[in-house]
């Protein structure tokens, strides 16, 4: 509670970038406020705010399904993946997820979640050709596994589903 009195009041920043920032953990103050700052920075980015809108509604699609006992794989086997959208969000996910998590250790958030923000296309395609909830279980539940996979790598710095965005 401290900590998000301080960002909000001390270093004004909005209450969704601290919600984001705190939801992704917090275990030291000048590192979160370190992440606070970058997500304020690159908010205004039309391909962030769209990948934040994508990672939100996938964080539902992922609670929907476990609402419902629909179960994710374990992890993404690529001979599932059949559709060409789908083939590419794995790919492009796959190579940023290592350079994201480098910049993460670097504490260079704001290249990081530049980084983040060029998985636009892909996750755009994605959602615009692909239907998760595939009638079939296997071909679903790889699909679940695969948005658990994207939100796991690239949610370290913020919960991008608890950032505002307009629209």
């Amino acid at each position: 509670e401290r900590l998000e009195f301080y960002l909000r009041e001390a270093k004004s920043q909005a209450y969704d970038v601290v919600k984001a920032v705190l939801a992704a953990g917090a275990n030291d103050v000048r590192d979160a406020v370190a992440r606070a700052e970058a997500v304020t920075a690159v908010r205004g980015s039309d391909d962030f705010a769209a990948v934040s809108a994508a990672f939100k509604r996938m964080k539902n699609i992922l609670a929907q399904a476990k609402e419902k006992g629909i179960a994710a794989g374990s992890k993404v086997d690529d001979a599932l993946l059949t559709e060409p959208t789908e083939k590419a969000l794995a790919e492009k996910s796959a190579e940023l997820a290592g350079r994201v998590k480098s910049l993460g250790a670097e504490k260079n958030y704001t290249a990081a979640l530049e980084a983040i923000a060029t998985l636009r296309p892909q996750v755009d395609a994605f959602f615009d050709a692909v239907m998760v909830m595939a009638p079939d279980a296997a071909v679903r539940g790889n699909r679940l596994a695969l948005l658990q996979q994207v939100l796991g790598d690239f949610s370290g710095i913020a919960d991008f589903s608890e950032i505002v965005v307009a629209g």
